[in-house]
């Protein structure tokens, strides 16, 4: 089983009873790992500094327990922040009508990047309308879950609306 599939079995169940979810969980690192877990509260308030000491305790409790890392490690927890990161259906499909940007892992019309409107999203592609094409209005892309590299949310700081 992969550390990542492993670390979020371990730590999943106990988040949710206290009202936390997992947007993400990432192990960087050779000589000095990082395991960085990120979350959501499950009541829609934003996480704050005492959440995040909250779950690193919860989270340090359960994997001093089980163990699933070998060697030392630092754990960060921290929020999704506004230019959050899309990660599982669930984010897809919550976060559908916003506008997010898209990388692939290969080449969709000769580039690589896309920002616009998140129409639509199933288990195996999602569709989105560019919204930075100023030639071509309302282009809809269907993009394939299996060559996302990431998707976040844009945070358009430029918009006057």
């Amino acid at each position: 089983m992969d550390i990542i599939k492993k670390i979020e079995d371990i730590i999943e169940q106990p988040l949710i009873d206290k009202g936390y979810g997992i947007v993400r969980v990432l192990l960087s690192g050779n000589m000095r790992r990082t395991l960085q877990i990120m979350i959501d509260r499950l009541d829609g308030v934003s996480v704050d500094v005492d959440d995040c000491a909250t779950v690193s305790r919860t989270v340090s409790v359960l994997l001093d327990q089980y163990d699933p890392i070998e060697g030392a490690y630092t754990l960060e927890v921290s929020s999704p922040g506004l230019d959050r990161p899309l990660v599982k259906l669930k984010d897809y499909i919550r976060f559908q009508g916003e506008e997010v940007i898209v990388k692939t892992h290969e080449a969709i019309d000769n580039r690589k990047t896309f920002i616009g409107r998140l129409e639509s999203a199933t288990e195996t592609e999602i569709t989105l309308t560019l919204t930075n094409e100023p030639k071509q209005e309302n282009l809809h892309i269907t993009i394939p879950f299996s060559d996302i590299k990431s998707t976040r949310l844009h945070i358009n700081f430029d918009s006057h609306n």
